[in-house]
């Protein structure tokens, strides 16, 4: 028997949740091939040690920008490769497959991932807004007749939205998050030090001292290693966990003003919900430091951050998964399977 599986399939890394199981595989979103024969020579975390360190002839790609589809092919093939690892398919059947998107994706967008989830071995698709699916993920009841609200902060997009009785009331999604952050990062180093750094140390800087907002008493440091922009040789600079709060403030600033924008349009009732119950933030951009108190001082409401950030989208793909199951109908629109 075939296992239903919830797969989050992010810019940044692919989750995946099988029924019974939980999270049961979690690697970037990279797939490195070599250029002269088109032969995919890795997947997934073998992969993403290749970006920025690989020989002209062999690419890492990312197939996924902006949590949309860019490359059709190595999607579909990086997918069949992370199925496949799962043994999840049955002897005579294809698992049911569950899969996110942002909630601004285009019906051609719509159709891509599902035909790359189809021709990676499932059966029938369903794909559901990336909010919705985070928000069952982080243990939210959006199924009451209530207001609920949630920023979904990953690599490639910022989803945010109001839910209420299992649907999207009001949502935005914005194509800039932790992705941006580490692009942002990158220029700042190379404007104020003349040190030209790659994606890998840029993520590693946001981890270890990234902060949404800058402080007096609490100032991390870290040693960078790079290219001097000027003599092309290797140097090292320290930096601190207040350069990093400006380098990425612009993001953080685009994040807050689209909340704003949901919570204008949200209805009275559901407003003085969330006023309640606050606002949930997930995804990798939930565990930098101070997110919430910034989110917070920005909106006048509280905000919470789920217990486990990077894995909503995947579980709850998979608890929707079985929420359907179990009523015998999907509530979500199911893709037609081929």
């Amino acid at each position: 028997m075939a296992k239903d599986i919830g797969i989050d399939l992010g810019t940044a890394n692919v989750l995946i949740y099988v029924a019974g199981k939980g999270i049961v595989l979690n690697e970037p979103s990279v797939v490195a091939i070599d250029t002269k024969t088109g032969k995919v020579l890795a997947v997934g975390e073998e992969a993403y040690k290749m970006v920025g360190r690989t020989p002209s002839n062999i690419r890492a790609i990312r197939p996924l920008r902006d949590g949309v589809i860019s490359d059709f092919d190595i999607t579909e093939e990086m997918l069949t490769y992370f199925i496949n690892k799962l043994n999840v398919k049955g002897f005579m059947s294809r698992p049911k497959i569950m899969i996110c998107a942002p909630t601004n994706v285009t019906e051609i967008e719509r159709n891509a991932i599902t035909q790359a989830a189809e021709k990676a071995g499932g059966g029938t698709v369903y794909l559901e807004e990336e909010p919705k699916v985070a928000a069952v993920g982080a243990g939210m009841d959006i199924f009451q007749p209530r207001g609920n609200m949630v920023i979904d902060m990953g690599g490639g997009t910022s989803d945010i939205a109001v839910l209420s009785l299992g649907d999207v009331v009001s949502s935005k999604s914005i194509r800039v998050a932790g992705d941006k952050m580490n692009s942002e990062i990158v220029a700042f180093i190379k404007q104020h030090h003349g040190l030209q750094i790659g994606e890998h140390t840029a993520e590693k800087i946001k981890i270890e001292i990234g902060t949404a907002r800058p402080s007096e008493d609490n100032v991390k440091e870290m040693e960078v290693r790079g290219r001097d922009t000027v003599s092309g040789m290797p140097r090292a600079v320290t930096i601190t966990s207040n350069e990093i709060a400006e380098a990425i403030q612009d993001t953080i600033q685009l994040i807050i003003d689209g909340a704003k924008e949901v919570l204008e349009v949200t209805p009275p009732e559901l407003a003085s919900d969330i006023v309640d119950r606050g606002v949930m933030l997930t995804g990798g951009g939930a565990l930098l430091a101070d997110i919430d108190q910034v989110i917070a001082d920005a909106l006048s409401l509280p905000v919470i951050i789920s217990e486990n950030p990077l894995d909503n989208v995947a579980k709850g793909a998979g608890i929707l998964l079985e929420h359907y199951n179990k009523d015998g109908k999907p509530k979500a629109k199911a893709e037609k399977s081929k």
